[in-house]
This record gives C-alpha cells, structure tokens and sequence, in this order.
C-alpha cells in the first residue's frame, strides 16, 4: 500500500503524522502545488490531502488511487463526481476544530464589540500613564447581553457559537442556506430579517452555489449600521470588494474575518487598505489550528483509513 501526504504541514510540523506508516509506504510532501499534484500521486493507493486540487486532471495518470482523505471539513477541492465514476472514496474530517472555531468567533466578536485594539494601543503608547484621572472609555462600547447574533449555517459549529453567544446573554436567530436545517433551539428567519436585526452576524455555512457571494453589497444595504459580521466559514461567501466599500462607506460598523476570497490573501485584495483593527480584524486562517484540533484531525484521518481497509465507509462523503 502506497500513502501520498501532498500538504504534510498543512497540519503543522509540531503533530506527529508518522502513525500513517503503518499501513504502509508513506511519501511526505510539505506542500503541493497544482502543478505537481499529478506526478506525486500516480503510483499512490491513497491520497491524504488538504487544498491540492483533485479532479479529472490531476487523478487520470493515478491508477492506482482507491481512497482521498481530505485533511479538513470542506471539500470543494476536490470533484466529486469524477471520483464516484472512477470508484474513488473520499473522507472529510467533521467536529475536528468546533470548540477552536467557535472560540474564535467570539474572539472576534468581542474584539471588535469592545474596542479592543483601541485601549491597547492608548495603554502601550503611554497616553493613559500621562492622563489624571484612573479610566479612560473615549470609544463608545456595548454589552453582548441583550444583542441579536444571527448565524448563517446552524451545523456542529453554528450551534456551538449560538451556544456560546447565548451564555452571553444574546438572542440567537439564524438562516439556513440550505433550507433543510433541522435545528428547532433557535429562531429560524429568511435572510432579510436575518441581515436586519442582527447585531452581530457570524457566517458558519459550507461554501456552495447559494452562499458564494451571500454577504454582498446587497446585504450590506439591509444590515443595521452597528452590526458587526463575523467570517470563519470560506472566504467567498463574503464579496471582499463589498465589504471594503461598506467598511469605508460605514454601512456596518466592524468585520472580523479568518477567511478571504484568495489565501494567502493577495496584495491586491482592497481589504489591505484598512489599518484600524478597530474596524477590521483579518487573521490568517487560522481559527481551526488549535493544537488540540490538529491532533484530533489526524486521529480522526487514521480511523478513517483504518475504516477503508476493513470494507467500511466512515465519513465518506461520495457514497459509491
């Protein structure tokens, strides 16, 4: 059995991958390009990948390929449907990283709610050693309690953050995308109340043909002019160009996101513009990465394997 690990450090060289081995020959590769995809797999029986793209072009020297394991929870890298026709299995990773997204989330949310990056900097540049009296609040800032959080996408991570931001006294509502959420704990609303009563909106849904471009200026248009939005779900769910123009414009007051439309974010993306991380906060898609988390995905990546060779499916997400 041969094992090709396209984005070894995808999951960070500081978790131990070597537990692959025992199923067999296992060839590492820090990273992968597109380019190179084709010929680092076409003498492989397995595929363990993360962004590599996996389709008709890339797979059609690889003969040998019976099972991708996909080193996250979407999977829009790879084509499914070629991969079904030619007998492939492909496994995804779910409720790996809720408890790190999540948390972020609400990182994100309270940062920018709380002015946060503002008092910091007024304490670091020693413009409060030099002031007379023991506070200072200049930036207006509110309580969470009491606020509308709207949620887009109320799977494993969606219902962890309504969880969360409800213990901070939030109403929770939220919008199913893909019209066929089950979940009865929370107000399900159309979009256009959703984007008009949200205080703070946070985007959890998959990337998919009805939410590429959801957040739009369209939506911007709709949403209070307080309300914060929150992104850790896949870049394009959130038109970038948009939402520059109703950052600068003031059409919402605050964005935090972990996702863009092009990682790494490209030097052209209009978003570089904005320095005030009391307006914009952007980290490096990142939220998922807690150590915990990318231990628990390569436990989860073993047992699916292990899964495979014992003639059972688990998290497979092409059904043959």
């Amino acid at each position: 059995m041969k094992l090709v690990v396209l984005e070894r450090n995808s999951v960070g060289t500081d978790v131990d991958v070597s537990c692959f081995e025992q199923f067999g020959e296992v060839t590492y590769y820090a990273n992968t390009t597109a380019e190179h995809v084709a010929e680092r797999i076409r003498e492989a029986d397995i595929v363990i990948s993360n962004k590599a793209p996996l389709n008709e072009s890339t797979l059609a020297g690889a003969s040998h390929v019976k099972l991708i394991c996909v080193l996250a929870t979407g999977y829009d890298c790879i084509d499914i449907e070629y991969c079904r026709k030619r007998g492939i299995k492909v496994t995804n990773v779910v409720n790996y990283c809720t408890p790190a997204v999540a948390q972020h989330t609400m990182l994100l949310a309270m940062m920018l709610s709380e002015k946060i990056a503002y008092y910091d900097d007024y304490v670091k540049s020693g413009a409060y050693s030099a002031q007379d009296r023991f506070s200072h609040f200049d930036r207006v800032f509110h309580d969470l309690d009491g606020k509308t959080w709207g949620i887009v996408g109320m799977g494993s991570i969606g219902r962890k953050t309504a969880a969360l931001a409800s213990a901070f006294g939030c109403k929770v509502i939220f919008y199913s995308a893909s019209g066929k959420s089950t979940c009865t704990d929370y107000p399900k609303v159309d979009l256009d109340t959703l984007l008009r009563e949200s205080d703070i909106l946070s985007l959890h849904c998959p990337l998919t043909d009805r939410t590429r471009n959801l957040i739009d200026k369209d939506a911007f248009d709709r949403m209070k002019k307080t309300a914060i939005l929150i992104n850790v779900a896949r870049g394009p769910v959130v038109n970038n160009q948009d939402l520059y123009q109703a950052l600068v414009e003031e059409k919402i007051m605050a964005a935090g996101l972990d996702v863009l439309e092009k990682e790494p974010m490209e030097a052209s993306n209009p978003l570089h513009q904005i320095k005030d991380s009391t307006r914009l906060i952007i980290t490096p898609h990142m939220s998922w990465a807690s150590i915990e988390s990318r231990t628990r995905m390569i436990a989860e990546i073993m047992k699916n394997i292990e899964a495979f060779l014992n003639g059972m499916d688990r998290n497979v997400v092409n059904a043959l």
